[in-house]
């Protein structure tokens, strides 16, 4: 107890709390322009829920309302969470004395359950607190055959101690985090470490053929480059690779063990479910990478979404063997039997590759009731376990076998399913399912308990015309697809053309979707972003499909597909037929186009790999496969290539990559005899040392350029400060100071161009509103405004040498933040220049970030607009964190464009009113400014 007043809110405390959570809901959701977002008690007023000075004014008036109370100062002031709320309304207004003992109480009991966790610190949390005993994860050792436990308690525990770890070596919330460890004990811990820390993992797959090092060391760079990694957290046999990486990765601080990270116990980082949790390389990447930025929200909603559609529990028993750096095992094996409780049986892919039985055996031995795995897994059990290898075996337990990640393979199921019944597999055990890293992983699933449906459907018409017309399930000619199911709970698939039209049902096109688990782009990769999400929030999946009966068929990816003679073929369909040839390496078959720019026309090209090294057994089996997939697919292959085993490149799930097959059969480098490891590694120092003298030929370059400038600033300065201590008061001021800046950019070779000033009023006050992005944006807005402005600044900036004199000579508003009031008595202070007739130009952000990025406008410029009638003038300003951006002393010299809005008018003065300036404004600005 607290001590609280008897009162009638205090004797149904929990109702209370309830109705408080309610009012706050409300206005975030107002503030997120409706975007709904589950609020906790501990949450941070500010920081969490961005409920800033003005933001508290309106929801002490909605409280007081509500509640039929009178809240006092301290409730405005020193409230931090919704719980010192509770506390300020129970007793009568006053938090001071409550604050500390009350939201203690309220923390420990806020998540209730894994179900109303925000992050996935809180379910580990959860779990740690109420169940530390329970194994979640026996891990296989290899060597002994034996099960290692893993519970917990001890994953909460070694979690927080590696998240002491992060931040003792200086990382903050938002830094990324590579992990690239293998199927061990370690990286459970290290990636709910990271998170705890307020980190983004970004999962890495180690090196696993000693042929192919250094492409694998070039696309690690690139991923760490693009993931602007910090620390990259490994095994002790890759610390090899520590100078190759940290010489050409600028971001990444360090390569380290686990061991070596382990520090202090800490507690979790302030997260909302809004940060970001992981950066998810999709596989197939061959060029620039393409980063999946998944949040906290992202993943708990998928993992919901998968745990109802598969009607998972603690009784579940899991068995996995996918790699943890793939979103199918990070995710669809592994975070959803650590929600729900279940214990999970894991051993590592290369095990399941040699004895594909091991799979099958753990089922069974452990009682497996739910597995994943792409189709290539069910053809290798189907078609390399020997017949002795499955006595005693028994699948009666395996309830959902999930068949994803490609190509769901009608042959596939019903070949496994004829094997395997005898042995207890049931007809509803095998799920086809449909997903993808943009939606976290899954997005359709089928009903529980029902055997695959399987679509058959007309070859020639699907091919030409793309409608899927039914067609008698005896016609040897038939195209066959499988249902991947309807969507998960609270997401949304369409079919739709190439113009984006949408398609009626058994008509292909392309899939697009949207949902709580969809991604918001690529990390730092605004192109790629752009032809993902489109403007309504639909994302492009890249694959092609219909619907029929709300069950989507996927007939494959957009890029794949060969066109021939007016005629889609599909590469699954081709590589099934080929593949199941003797002589013809199981799941080793690429089937792709070849560009013919002298006919105009794509070449249909089979390259399969093969053991036999006679001339006329390779002659015979290449004959087999033309005349094989002409009477299967009804068209000739142009070219069949036979290649060694090992050619083909796949991805590190064990996909076909059929445009890296491609590209190396152009390049004249797909039978190119393997390097030995000496020469990669001799290419990669000589990379290396190329790389650290560009690097150093930059930075010496950009200290030169520096040093140009501050020698400008230094003998033009003291003639400015002279200047500015004779000069009058108020915009003359604001007039040197501008030209000043002015003249150093010109000097330093930075050209400023500026959009729209003619929208400027002149004859009346306004409100500017611009995004901060660099220190040169207040000096720089002195020179380009049309009018005379008072700026509302940083409170620290007042005791600044120049800029502190051009402050206080201005006239203009240094506004101390430290404290809540302090942040009251500021908003209070920006309507007095308007109230005397003159225009406003403030940062809302109330500060800028190394990271590009807007950052979430504070209300007090529109507020003050509105009270004092003035107009509104959104300002992008682009450029100049290009040119001095934050914590570093060092210059580079680029382009400037200022750009102005059309002056915005409020149509009332209620609450709404504000929230919609704020937004108009916003959206102007991040359309104009090149971040969002």
């Amino acid at each position: 107890m607290c001590g609280m007043p008897s009162t009638p809110l205090a004797a149904n405390r929990p109702d209370l709390e309830r109705r408080v959570i309610e009012v706050v809901t409300e206005l975030v959701e107002e503030l997120r322009g409706g975007q709904s977002s589950p609020v906790t008690l501990r949450d941070s007023l500010e920081r969490d829920l961005g409920i800033s000075s003005l933001e508290r004014v309106e929801l002490l008036i909605r409280l007081e309302r509500t509640f039929e109370v009178r809240l006092g100062d301290a409730a405005m002031t020193t409230a931090e969470s919704p719980a010192d709320l509770v506390a300020a309304i129970l007793n009568g207004g006053d938090t001071a004395d409550t604050k500390s003992t009350c939201q203690q109480q309220t923390v420990d009991g806020n998540v209730t359950s894994p179900d109303t966790a925000l992050t996935l610190g809180d379910v580990l949390s959860w779990h740690g607190h109420h169940t530390p005993d329970r194994t979640h994860i026996f891990l296989t050792d290899d060597d002994a055959d034996q099960n290692v436990p893993l519970t917990y308690g001890w994953l909460w525990t070694r979690a927080c101690q590696i998240a002491g770890g992060l931040k003792a070596r200086g990382l903050k919330r938002g830094d990324a985090v590579a992990i690239m460890l293998r199927t061990e004990r370690d990286f459970f811990p290290t990636f709910m470490g990271t998170l705890i820390a307020g980190c983004v993992a970004v999962p890495l797959y180690p090196p696993f053929r000693a042929d192919r090092i250094e492409e694998y060391v070039t696309r690690q760079i690139r991923i760490l480059e693009n993931a602007s990694a910090r620390l990259l957290i490994t095994f002790s046999a890759v610390e090899r690779f520590s100078g190759i990486l940290t010489l050409q990765v600028p971001s990444l601080d360090s390569v380290v063990t686990t061991t070596s990270v382990v520090g202090t116990p800490a507690a979790p980082a302030p997260i909302t479910s809004s940060d970001g949790a992981l950066i998810q390389y999709t596989s197939g990447s061959t060029g620039a990478p393409k980063g999946v930025y998944l949040t906290h929200e992202n993943l708990l909603a998928n993992i919901r979404a998968i745990t109802h559609a598969l009607k998972m529990n603690s009784d579940d028993v899991g068995v996995s063997w996918l790699p943890l750096y793939h979103d199918m095992g990070l995710i669809g094996a592994w975070l959803t039997t650590f929600y729900v409780g279940a214990p999970l049986f894991l051993m590592s892919p290369l095990t399941f590759l040699a004895r594909p039985i091991r799979w099958l055996e753990a089922i069974s031995r452990h009682h497996g009731t739910v597995s994943a795995a792409p189709n290539f897994a069910y053809d290798l059990c189907t078609a390399r376990i020997p017949d002795q290898d499955l006595a005693g075996l028994d699948l009666s337990s395996a309830r959902a076998l999930l068949n994803g990640s490609e190509t769901v393979s009608p042959s596939t199921l019903a070949a496994f399913a004829e094997r395997f019944q005898p042995y207890g597999l049931r007809d509803s055990a095998v799920v086809p399912v449909y997903g993808l890293a943009e939606n976290s992983v899954a997005l359709t699933v089928p009903t529980m308990d029902s055997s695959p449906r399987v679509d058959v459907v007309h070859r020639n018409s699907f091919q030409e015309t793309g409608a899927a017309i039914p067609t008698d399930t005896n016609d040897e000619n038939a195209l066959q697809f499988v249902s991947c199911g309807k969507p998960v709970l609270h997401h949304e698939i369409c079919i739709v053309d190439k113009s984006g039209k949408r398609l009626s049902d058994r008509q292909q096109g392309h899939i697009i979707f949207r949902g709580p688990s969809a991604t918001i782009g690529y990390f730092r990769n605004e192109g790629a972003t752009q032809q993902l999400i489109d403007q309504d929030g639909w994302l492009h999946s890249g694959d092609l499909g219909y619907i029929d009966d709300g069950h989507l068929f996927v007939t494959g990816r957009t890029k794949d597909v060969i066109i021939r003679g007016g005629r889609n073929l599909y590469p699954h369909e081709v590589e099934a037929t080929v593949g199941a040839l003797t002589g013809v390496r199981t799941g080793c078959v690429a089937a792709f186009g070849l560009a013919n720019e002298a006919r105009g026309t794509e070449q249909f090209v089979i390259v399969a790999e093969t053991r036999m090294a006679e001339r006329e057994s390779r002659a015979k089996l290449q004959r087999q496969i033309t005349t094989s997939v002409a009477e299967q697919i009804g068209v000739t292959p142009d070219r069949v290539v036979l290649a060694h085993p090992g050619v083909i490149p796949k991805t590190s799930s064990g996909k076909i990559r059929r445009s890296a097959t491609r590209d190396a059969l152009q390049a004249g480098t797909l039978e190119k005899k393997p390097v030995g490891l000496a020469v990669q590694w001799l290419r990669l120092a000589s990379k290396a040392f190329g790389e650290l003298v560009l690097q150093w030929s930059k930075r010496l370059a950009q200290a030169l350029y520096t040093g140009y400038i501050m020698s400008l600033i230094l003998t033009t300065g003291l003639a400015i400060l002279l200047l500015l201590t004779i000069v009058p008061n108020g915009r003359p001021v604001d007039r040197l100071v501008g030209l000043w800046t002015r003249l150093l950019l010109i000097c330093a070779g930075c050209r400023v161009r500026i959009i729209g000033s003619d929208r400027v009023p002149k004859n009346q006050p306004v409100v500017f509103v611009a995004n901060h992005a660099s220190y040169l944006d207040p000096p720089l807005m002195m020179n380009v405004l049309p009018v005379g402005v008072r700026f509302a600044t940083k409170g620290r900036l007042a005791d600044y040498p120049i800029l502190g004199l051009a402050i206080r000579k201005g006239g203009h508003i240094p506004i101390d933040k430290s404290t809540q009031t302090q942040r009251v008595e500021g908003a209070n202070d920006l309507r007095q220049p308007l109230n005397k007739g003159e225009s406003l130009f403030i940062f809302p952000e109330g500060t800028f970030e190394v990271a590009p990025r807007l950052l979430p406008f504070r209300l007090g410029a529109f507020h003050a607009a509105i009270e004092a009638n003035c107009k509104i003038v959104p300002v992008a300003i682009r450029g100049t964190r290009h040119i001095f951006p934050a914590r570093t002393v060092l210059l580079k010299p680029g382009p400037v464009t200022i750009t102005f809005g059309q002056p915005l008018q409020a149509n009332g003065s209620d609450w709404k009113e504000i929230v919609r300036l704020r937004d108009e404004a916003r959206s102007f600005i991040s359309k104009h400014c090149g971040e969002s």
